[in-house]
């Protein structure tokens, strides 16, 4: 079919229906200095595909591989080994093609393949059910608060300090469209959480605690003292978990007692990729699954008896009224979450438990090395396969002059927090099984010579 543009007498119907005057009338909210008013400076108006091509590549040629040398990078996103045959399986034509799970007559291999995640992510957290994937970490986080002020009426949230920047901003921001009130804060270079001062702040107007599990300084603690103070007070406890893999060495979140599980999948089965797309996880206690958004799969039986999978619910606003929806999030993370599975499967539970236990194997290597740096202390306590340390010096120059030795040394907490100076010498660093002890070497000797 060939593309038609609009005619000018379609465009004045058009407007005339919406009650604009112009089309500049439909870009009414956007700040007039945000808008274009001409060509961008220094970007061609058009070239061909092939300039375009050669282009593209010589920028990318730029930019550095995250294989190419030592990688410490975390904070959210990690760097782990997905095994070839996770990119095999998920581009078979049976999962390209059979996309949407609305029709089970003709998509019983997405649904099959929707439950089995559904019965590994809850089994991951602890839960009694999870739903079939949200966007992403961030915006699963916030979707818990929602449910949260749903199922207790209450409007009040308490953010750990320890949660992610990134989480907190996204609930800031859709807070300020639907009044929620958010109770947050920075955290500390303490070695201990802020879970204990939670629970007793926690009052009559509060909906729900939100804790991340690790959290961004890499600590861990017992949520169950924190979930029996919600519980006592009628809030629900989120426990955020954006590093899955953790789940195979320590205690789910569901097991000590939290009611909501949300997180980032990323970790297992879906690479970096930039920074997205990644798929987020939601699971919750059986009790509120009528409140869970997103769709939920479900198994039952066809006409001839036999085992099959159908949606089970879907209550969103693409399916039911707006005002009953749960959520306006009108897909899952289909893609990432079939990666997500198949690389889980191809694991198993004793797999899980073995690739955890090297990664923290080896942050525990590195983070004794890293430690005998001078002037170079380590904050935890506790941790998986990331830790905070903290240095003599602010850490994002030093970040940046262990890049140009070929070194990708963390995450600096000044670039989180680019606003709290108390936390300028911070750095978070994540090792994953695909840190070697060399990478470990390099590591500290690149950072002694840098802070000589």
């Amino acid at each position: 079919m060939r593309y038609l543009p609009l005619t000018p007498d379609d465009r004045k119907e058009m407007l005339a229906a919406v009650g604009a005057a112009s089309i500049d009338d439909l870009f009414a909210d956007v700040p007039a200095e945000a808008r274009l008013s001409g060509p961008i400076p220094g970007l061609p108006m058009h070239a061909s595909e092939l300039a375009v091509e050669r282009h593209m590549a010589a920028l990318s040629r730029q930019s550095r591989v995250a294989g190419d040398g030592p990688f410490f990078l975390g904070a959210g996103a990690y760097r782990h080994h997905v095994p070839a045959s996770v990119d095999h399986l998920i581009q078979r034509g049976e999962f390209l093609t059979a996309y949407t799970p609305y029709q089970p007559e003709i998509a019983q291999g997405t649904l099959q393949m929707l439950f089995e995640f559904q019965s590994q992510v809850a089994r991951l957290f602890g839960t009694d059910v999870a739903n079939a994937s949200m966007y992403d970490g961030s915006t699963a986080c916030w979707e818990a608060i929602v449910m949260a002020r749903r199922i207790t009426r209450r409007n009040k949230a308490l953010l750990s300090t320890g949660l992610h920047p990134h989480y907190r901003s996204v609930a800031r921001t859709m807070a300020t469209y639907t009044g929620d009130t958010l109770v947050d804060g920075d955290p500390t270079l303490e070695p201990g959480t802020d879970w204990a001062a939670l629970s007793r702040a926690i009052d009559k107007d509060t909906s729900c605690v939100v804790v991340q599990y690790p959290d961004i300084l890499g600590r861990i603690d017992d949520m169950s003292a924190l979930a029996e103070a919600c519980q006592a007070a009628g809030a629900l406890l989120i426990a955020v978990v954006t590093e899955p893999v953790a789940l195979g060495l320590i205690k789910a979140p569901g097991e000590m007692g939290a009611d909501i599980v949300v997180g980032e999948g990323q970790a297992i089965g879906v690479g970096l990729q930039f920074g997205g797309p990644y798929v987020g996880l939601f699971a919750c206690k059986s009790k509120y699954v009528r409140q869970m958004p997103g769709r939920l799969c479900g198994e039952t039986v066809d006409a001839n008896g036999k085992r099959g999978f159908a949606l089970t619910l879907s209550t969103r606003e693409q399916h039911i009224r707006r005002e009953k929806a749960t959520s306006n999030i009108c897909t899952n993370s289909g893609l990432c979450a079939l990666a997500f599975s198949i690389h889980m499967t191809l694991l198993g539970e004793a797999g899980l438990r073995r690739l955890a236990a090297i990664n923290h194997q080896r942050a525990k290597a590195a983070a004794t090395e890293l430690a005998k740096v001078p002037g170079v202390s380590l904050l935890n306590a506790a941790f998986f396969n990331e830790f905070t340390l903290v240095l003599p010096t602010e850490a994002r120059p030093v970040i940046h002059r262990l890049a140009e030795k070929g070194i990708l040394g963390g995450v600096s907490l000044g670039r989180l927090y680019p606003d709290n100076d108390a936390l300028a010498n911070g750095l978070a660093v994540a090792v994953t099984e695909t840190v070697t002890e060399d990478d470990i070497a390099a590591f500290a000797a690149a950072l002694k010579e840098v802070l000589a």
